[in-house]
């Protein structure tokens, strides 16, 4: 569980790094990469230092330091990564008391993973895990490009996982399972760079922070909050979550309510468009309810409206009538945000966004998220940043065809498209646009090539994209 004074602490780490010297560490195999035995993550209970001749993340899971479950359906089978390389893992754990992390054995939560290329470009990247997954969900999708350009790279689990996730203090202290993940992506900024300085001699001279879901959530979260500890970052369809909504509350209840009849009813399929789904989306939702909508629903609104259905935690699995609010048989159909008690409204405030970014970020949203509906999340995310008068700071580009994850791709070819490669390009954007002033283009929809290898190539932004007013000219 997160522990506030720990942030207090953080600055200090420099020169508390020589107490910490007495972590355990296993010890390292011979391999590629110098002096391993040195390496020591500052704060951390656990490490495990290892040499990998082959950083990727196929390599890695092979070997049993990765893991394919964490990272399978966020890309299209499509999709090809360049060479990861050689390098340094380290594996292991920050203190905490919550233990939703089984990976190893170790049943240990605030795990990270570390990786040091042998050619270094200087950078530092810091993610979070997108949903509730792990450190190694964004393995395919970020760090084995992230490794190939020479960036070296950190993870964290957040402080918690899996479904129950909001088991992690959650009733007590509603929002704290989420809340938590702020300090753990803090709290592994400052670690890595110390270790990149140990590794490499000197500490980065850049660090980006950047992720999917809930990692661009908390992409926007540290460059609201922590901005002393990034120099940019690049925010893939991060959650929106505010008190008085949009957030998750407002809008997937009439998701569960709706979708079975939405597809023979117009009034009924009228509703799903209203609260923010898009036209042209509606081929995701058969899926979508059986697999996102309903869980989300249910184990986010435990999260921080634990008392709703009463001592039942997260619900009834797909319930669409029953019991009032309060009692063990309310469904996560019938709830209503806007009715509920100022209280839960606090805990949603407690980890909302601003929009006041104080570091260069870009966003890339797929205008067929049928999971964070674009109009509900990115859409209104810009327009916050635009009223904290931060619009200079921020470029928003829209993926014609994009879904909240790529692997739907390969069921849709015809209608989906990748966000990998177009990620890809947002992040050199970004770089150059911090380290040698190149502008990036405007805000702009992204649109979808009539022809080519969509999953692995997204032509250069300024010449591939058209200006574009989101939320005008579309159908509703």
């Amino acid at each position: 569980m997160s522990s506030r004074f720990r942030w207090l602490l953080l600055p200090l780490v420099p020169l508390l790094v020589a107490s910490w010297l007495t972590v355990p560490a296993a010890a390292a195999p011979a391999g590629p990469c110098p002096n391993p035995e040195a390496i020591q993550v500052p704060g951390a209970e656990f490490q495990r230092v290892e040499c990998q001749t082959d950083l990727s993340a196929t390599a890695l899971a092979a070997k049993g330091r990765s893991d394919i479950g964490d990272w399978a359906g966020l890309h299209s089978k499509q999709s090809t990564n360049p060479p990861a390389g050689a390098g340094i893992q380290i594996d292991g754990y920050f203190p905490d008391d919550s233990t939703t992390n089984t990976t190893y054995g170790w049943n240990h939560d605030s795990q990270f993973v570390i990786r040091l290329p042998e050619n270094w470009n200087g950078q530092l990247v810091i993610t979070g895990a997108p949903g509730v997954r792990k450190q190694y969900a964004p393995d395919y999708i970020l760090s084995d490009w992230m490794l190939s350009q020479g960036f070296a790279y950190a993870s964290t689990d957040k402080g918690n996982s899996g479904t129950s996730f909001y088991e992690n203090g959650s009733r007590s202290a509603p929002g704290q399972a989420v809340r938590e993940w702020h300090d753990r992506v803090s709290e592994l900024a400052v670690a890595a760079k110390e270790v990149v300085a140990q590794r490499y001699g000197s500490r980065p001279d850049r660090t980006w922070m950047t992720g999917i879901s809930n990692g661009g959530y908390l992409t926007r979260w540290q460059l609201e909050n922590r901005p002393e500890l990034f120099d940019g970052g690049v925010d893939w369809e991060g959650t929106l979550m505010t008190p008085d909504g949009p957030n998750l509350f407002t809008y997937l209840p009439t998701a569960l309510r709706e979708y079975p009849q939405a597809a023979v009813d117009p009034a009924a399929r009228q509703r799903m468009y209203d609260v923010g789904f898009e036209p042209g989306s509606e081929r995701l939702w058969a899926d979508h309810y059986a697999v996102y909508w309903d869980l989300t629903q249910r184990s986010y609104r435990e999260a921080f409206d634990p008392d709703y259905d009463g001592a039942t935690k997260a619900g009834t699995p797909f319930c669409r009538t029953g019991g009032p609010a309060g009692t063990a048989t309310a469904c996560d159909a019938q709830y209503d945000y806007a009715t509920r008690p100022q209280a839960v409204k606090d805990a949603v405030a407690s980890v909302s966004l601003t929009g006041n970014i104080r570091k260069p970020m870009i966003t890339l949203h797929g205008d067929l998220d049928a999971l964070l509906p674009i109009r509900t999340d990115s859409d209104v995310y810009t327009e916050m940043i635009a009223d904290a008068g931060r619009s200079r700071l921020h470029r928003y580009y829209t993926i014609e065809g994009g879904n909240h994850v790529d692997d739907r791709h390969d069921v849709f070819p015809g209608e989906i498209r990748p966000i990998l490669p177009c990620y890809r390009e947002a992040f050199l954007r970004l770089t150059a646009w911090v380290t040698a002033g190149q502008t990036p283009p405007a805000s702009r929809t992204v649109a979808r090539p009539a022809s080519g290898d969509v999953a692995n190539t997204c032509p250069q932004l300024a010449a591939s994209t058209r200006d574009h007013e989101r939320g005008h000219g579309r159908g509703r």
